[in-house]
Parts: structure tokens; sequence; C-alpha cells
């Protein structure tokens, strides 16, 4: 398994996070190997890499008229 060392927020300490799916195929949201889901070795935390956050559009407000929430 791939390591890396990063911050842990749940530890307050750098710790070593192992890649679970660093095999191409083997991650069933990344088909590439480039799996973004890390876990902390000591206490098990989750963090994300590599992430790409998307802002959606916002809607215009001709759109929203006469929808019902």
């Amino acid at each position: 398994m791939a390591q890396i060392v990063r911050y842990c927020a749940d530890c307050d300490w750098d710790r070593p996070f192992e890649q679970i799916h660093d095999q191409p195929g083997e991650c069933p949201d990344c088909s590439d190997g480039d799996c973004v889901e890390w876990s902390c070795i000591d206490c098990g935390a989750a963090l994300l890499i590599g992430v790409a956050w998307f802002r959606s559009q916002p809607a215009e407000a001709a759109e929203l008229r006469g929808q019902v929430a």
C-alpha cells in the first residue's frame, strides 16, 4: 500500500496515511488507480487528496419562479 505523511486532525499530529486502493482498477470511484481516499494508520481518520471541487453555476431567478421547495 502507498503511504504519505500528512497532518491528522483527529490525532492532532503528523501521521502516516495509507491509500487503500493503490492499484489501477481497485478503486470503485476511480479506475485509473489515482484514488483520492487515504486513511490515518493510527486512528483511521479519512483524508481526501486531489479532489476537484466544482461549484455549480447558480440558477437564474427566472428558472426558480413557480417552483415549490
